[in-house]
């Protein structure tokens, strides 16, 4: 376990990065103190509870993903049902669904998601160059804190699988590579998104992304100690 101190004199919110092997840690981080909180890189689910937020990471594949965050599944489960938001980023945006069609030729059993967002990943077509890798466009698609301020700004990408989310009204935004897809996702509360693309290398616009995260664990922290 690890605590790194925000840049800011005062933090906005306090966010766990999420430690299960997988994932660019220290640069979400990075991100995650220029935008404001104080960042925490654990795998201890008290620690999860404590926190105003929580971010999944992830790199690499969608079954050893899965696999490798067995141990903390029920508390990765239980900071959605408690309501503190949880942000999904790239891998960690897959596991949020039900399944991935990842592996499922290969003769191995199929290994389900955290099924917050009901749903599938799949593979671009055969046609298409996969991995989708670079800098491409987001278009979105309905109002929620963590798109405030991104229409039409420009995200990166590194990505064979995308999100078929079962319900439509679960895509924030899209993006075009010679289809349409679901670049940032959530559940019907509001309160665990996605991004498919990686906010920490993204720029500015990873970084309003990032901020406004923050600044949506810190309203929620703030609905906390009223209710209290």
């Amino acid at each position: 376990m690890s605590t790194l101190a925000a840049d800011t004199e005062q933090s906005l919110a306090s966010v766990v990065v999420v430690d299960y092997g997988l994932g660019n840690l220290r640069s979400v981080t990075r991100g995650l103190e220029r935008a404001g909180a104080d960042v925490e890189i654990t795998d201890d689910p008290d620690a999860f509870e404590d926190a105003d937020g929580v971010v999944l990471p992830g790199v690499g594949a969608f079954r050893e993903g899965v696999e490798n965050a067995a141990p903390i599944r029920e508390d990765l489960l239980a900071v959605a049902e408690r309501g503190q938001p949880l942000f999904g980023i790239c891998l960690g945006m897959q596991m949020l669904l039900t399944a991935s069609e990842e592996g499922a030729t290969d003769g191995e059993a199929a290994v389900e998601g955290l099924d917050l967002i009901p749903g599938t990943n799949v593979r671009f077509d055969d046609g298409q160059k996969v991995p989708h890798m670079g800098w491409n466009e987001l278009d979105v698609e309905r109002d929620h804190p963590l798109v405030e301020g991104i229409d039409g700004e420009y995200a990166y990408f590194v990505h064979s699988y995308y999100a078929v989310p079962d319900d439509e009204f679960s895509a924030l935004a899209s993006t075009d590579y010679e289809r349409e897809f679901p670049s940032i996702v959530a559940n019907e509360a509001g309160n665990v998104f996605g991004t498919q693309f990686h906010p920490e290398k993204s720029g500015e616009t990873g970084l309003q992304i990032l901020r406004n995260f923050v600044e949506i664990c810190a309203d929620a922290d703030t609905d906390t100690d009223t209710d209290s």
